[in-house]
Order: structure tokens, then sequence, then C-alpha cells
């Protein structure tokens, strides 16, 4: 079966952002008192929405959230995160990011973000990039009960494109998911789509054994070998 759809990651793979919602997310847990290593951080932060984020790491320490606690402590990290990125003069998006977006178009491939960010952030951050068009449907964290590692947000994509396009038959062996995570890795194989593993947050050789593919950086992504291999 030819490749008909890539489903994009935002954080990591888009938006060079991870340190972004790291130094945020530092500063909040300290203004609550709580310690929050590296390990865990990454464990209970990377490539995961920040609900399930804070719910983790607050159960980690022994905590729980309530109803309230939980929504402040959501619109207090997205103020300070579009804060920061509007205080920015360049976005930092990925580079090699437009070209592999161009390529793609001109292949005829239909492109989706699949995220666990806000709807608010990823719009802005396609408009500033000239993006917006480029992605015929976007997957955020309003739209999923569950954070990755669950398929349920590329299980949601592949339903919106295939109702957008309803001659395109789109199937998850049909696609190729471009993720820098673990937990974004595990949710795409468990929606049955093959993975390239972009090495912007972890390094190469972790990624290399989750993922089928697995590169340094987005302009290494070769789109004519991947095709051929699922032609074959």
């Amino acid at each position: 079966m030819p490749l008909k759809a890539v489903l994009f990651d935002f954080n990591g793979v888009v938006l060079d952002d991870e340190r972004i919602h790291q130094q945020i997310i530092l500063e909040m847990i300290d203004q609550e008192d709580l310690d929050l290593s590296q390990e865990e951080w990454q464990y209970h932060c990377l490539g995961r929405t920040d609900r399930a984020c804070f719910v983790d790491l607050f159960a980690s320490q022994g905590q729980s959230l309530n109803h309230f606690q939980l929504r402040r402590l959501l619109w207090t990290k997205a103020k300070a995160y579009r804060q920061y990125l509007e205080s920015l003069e360049t976005l930092p998006i990925f580079e090699g990011l437009i070209e592999l977006v161009e390529q793609l178009l001109q292949a005829d491939m239909k492109l989706a973000i699949v995220s666990g960010a806000l709807r608010a952030e990823v719009r802005m951050v396609l408009k500033q990039t000239g993006l917006e068009q480029a992605f015929s449907i976007t997957v955020t964290s309003e739209d999923v009960k569950k954070s990755k590692p669950d398929p349920a947000g590329y299980q949601l994509a592949i339903k919106g494109l295939n109702r957008k396009f309803p001659s395109l038959k789109l199937d998850p062996c049909d696609c190729l998911a471009i993720e820098d995570s673990f937990a974004g890795i595990q949710a795409a194989k468990q929606a049955q789509i093959s993975v390239v593993g972009v090495a912007h947050t972890f390094p190469f050789h972790m990624l290399q054994r989750q993922a089928n593919w697995c590169v340094d950086y987005l302009h290494q992504i070769e789109i004519d070998r991947i095709c051929a291999v699922f032609e074959r």
C-alpha cells in the first residue's frame, strides 16, 4: 500500500520548545514546594498533555489535585507559555520542517498534527509560520480524553482525514507518524502506524530501539526511501 498521510507530533517535532515547557513547569513545581528531577520530568511530561503531566507529577509526590487546583495549574502554564512565545521575534521551528512539509505536499500526501498541546497554541504557531493550510487535520489535547501513549489522538486523526477526504480510504498502514518522545512513538505504534523517531529530545540510540526509522534531524528523513518500503 502506498504512503498516503504523514502525521506530525507538534512539541519537539514542529516547534523546538521542550526546554520552554520544562522551564515553566520547573518554576511552577518549585512554587508548590515540590522537587522534580530531570528523570521525573522526562517520564511524566515529555510527549504528554499538561493535564496528564501535572496529575502524575503530583501523584508521584504523594499528593492529589482537585478540579480547581488542576484548572489553576493548567491556566497558569498556558498563560506563561503563550507569553513566552509572544515575546519571541521568531518562533523556534525546527530546521528542515518547511522543506519537509513542502516535499510531502508536492507528493500529494495529506498532513495532520497529533499533539498533546492546546489547540490555540498549535493554531498560533501554524499561522505565524505560514503552515496553517498545510495540515488538513489538527488533533489536540482538547479532542481526546487520554494523553499519549494512548493511541486515541492518532485514531481520531485518521477518522478526521477520512471524513474530509472520503476517497482517501485511509488505514493506519497507509500512515507515517513523526515523533520525538517515547510516549508519542508508543501511541503511534498502538494505533498500528509506522514511526520515524527524530532525535530532537532523546538520543538517537534510544529512539532507534522503538521507532521503525530514526534520524537526528528532520532534513534527514528520506521520504522516497520510506515510500518504497510502503509500496513493498
